[in-house]
């Protein structure tokens, strides 16, 4: 299975797929690093960075699916180009998809947390929040999921002002009515 995250820079989604990735035992390859990554190689900040590392996210994601394993990846995920790139790939290995959103439905928490965190990335300083604002703006909304008669949804929103806990274990309540 692929196991696409999605949400906004600091609402706790890299928090959720690294302990569902350790209920599941199934790697979590996060977009972040392999930009950071890139760009301690010499690729300049002006050049395309997040989308290659998209592309090298879904290059090490297909060789775990190739594995016969499942796989999860932590991006942000907020246009359907980005999120049409995993269920290509899923098509591709002939996986299920799911992606799980999480969101912070309290901004000033969103906020907070966000001025707060220090992930240590070298070569990759944390958003502003006027960034995550503007990529707030820009975040396209999902396709209609579960209309009458339709196929399970594919996607499932999980609030981080829950306890991870209780986000891991409804993640893999869905998990397994979807696979």
């Amino acid at each position: 299975m692929l196991i696409a995250m999605a949400g906004l820079p600091g609402a706790g989604k890299s928090t959720v797929a690294e302990a569902l990735g350790r209920r599941l035992a199934a790697p979590v390859v996060s977009v972040d690093p392999i930009e950071a990554a890139m760009r301690r190689a010499g690729v300049a900040p002006g050049q395309p960075t997040g989308l290659a590392a998209y592309v090298v996210a879904e290059a090490v994601a297909d060789g775990v699916l190739a594995l016969g394993q499942n796989v999860i990846v932590d991006a942000v995920n907020a246009v359907e180009a980005a999120r049409g790139q995993w269920r290509a790939l899923a098509a591709r290995r002939r996986v299920p998809v799911v992606f799980l959103e999480v969101v912070c439905a309290d901004r000033a928490v969103h906020r907070g947390r966000l001025a707060a965190r220090r992930r240590g990335i070298a070569g990759f300083p944390e958003p502003e929040w006027a960034a995550v604002e503007r990529l707030r703006a820009e975040f396209e909304p999902w396709p209609g999921e579960g209309a009458e008669g339709s196929r399970r949804p594919e996607r499932l929103v999980l609030d981080s002002l829950d306890e991870v806990e209780l986000n891991v274990s409804t993640a893999l309540g869905f998990l397994g009515a979807v696979s």
